[in-house]
């Protein structure tokens, strides 16, 4: 299953439907497919294109992958994508997520991967959110298991850190419970 990426960047993809009328871009190793002719592969690279959202994001890479939720490895930095779409949380092996050079301006949106349990690598920079005063933080408070942000490693240091926020912002129940 861990064959080369299935490469559809550069091809100007506008919808994920579109996708199905393109044939992946050679790589220096052969795609492996199986007996129904899907390719065997863990990743998948949809970088450089127009896309928008991701709408029949599952049902499009399922006719074309063997197995789409063993993606490993999916890159779609270099589109216009202001939203992290849900489909992308049904990738439950997701480990690399490259998101940079879209259009993401919302913390609450890097909210939505914390649900990925092996996301260890992710991009954001070159989207709008990376101006926004506590990113690095933020991102790795949400997500925790991050190794890896912005192709820089998240230290010791910053991990303390982003748990000590966090930590700030969640109200003490405490005192909730207990009104005087």
């Amino acid at each position: 299953m861990y064959g080369p990426p299935v490469d559809l960047s550069f091809k100007g993809l506008q919808r994920m439907k579109d996708a199905l009328t393109e044939e992946p871009n050679p790589g220096v190793r052969k795609l492996k497919q199986d007996t129904d002719k899907k390719f065997c592969s863990g990743a998948l690279r949809l970088n450089n294109n127009n896309l928008i959202d991701l709408v029949g994001f599952m049902p499009t890479i399922s006719i074309f992958l063997s197995d789409p939720y063993q993606l490993a490895w999916v890159d779609l930095s270099f589109n216009c994508l202001s939203h992290i779409e849900t489909a992308l949380t049904e990738l439950q092996q997701l480990r690399v997520l490259y998101l940079h050079g879209n259009r993401i301006c919302k913390f609450s949106e890097v909210e939505k991967l914390g649900v990925l349990p092996f996301l260890r690598t992710l991009t954001l920079h070159g989207n709008s959110i990376e101006n926004r005063r506590g990113y690095r933080g933020y991102v790795i408070s949400a997500l925790p298991h991050l190794k890896t942000l912005d192709f820089s490693t998240v230290t010791k240091q910053e991990r303390t850190m982003s748990q000590i926020w966090r930590k700030s912002k969640i109200p003490n129940k405490k005192n909730q419970s207990n009104p005087r």
